[in-house]
């Protein structure tokens, strides 16, 4: 664990960094912006969404896990509604972590929904992706 939140702490300012580049470059405000976050992304996602000043429009979160929860009530620094999407069989980022990243940001009054996929592995089905793009819609509208 320490070894995940020491990575993801080195790499998260220069996804932030890139990430307000290319807001500046496109002329788009944080609050339209959606991350969209696979295994180790979702776990960027989360670390570098939450800090930002300007809340994103939102995050989702696939098959990931939240680092370093401990240190998200002093980090903190928008809170953005946030889409956790998990596959029941898992063998790469284990199935409960879902429910810890849920329980974690709510804690933190982060507006978190998840979304389960039934016999799901380390991937995204389609009704994950259903529940992604109706994340998205509701989020950007």
């Amino acid at each position: 664990m320490a070894e995940r939140a020491a990575g993801a702490a080195a790499a998260a300012p220069g996804l932030d960094d890139f990430i307000t580049d290319e807001l500046d470059k496109a002329e788009l405000a944080s609050d339209r912006l959606l991350l969209v976050g696979f295994s180790q992304g979702t776990m960027m996602a989360l670390h570098v969404g939450l800090r930002r000043p300007d809340a994103l429009a939102g995050i989702v979160g696939i098959s990931g896990m939240l680092v370093a929860p401990d240190r998200l009530s002093s980090d903190i620094a928008s809170r953005p509604p946030v889409l956790l999407i998990h596959g029941t069989d898992d063998d790469v980022v284990p199935f409960g972590s879902m429910a810890l990243a849920s329980t974690a940001l709510a804690a933190v009054d982060v507006p978190v929904e998840t979304h389960v996929s039934p016999g799901i592995g380390h991937g995204v089905a389609p009704d994950g992706i259903e529940a992604a793009t109706a994340f998205a819609r509701r989020v950007l509208s």
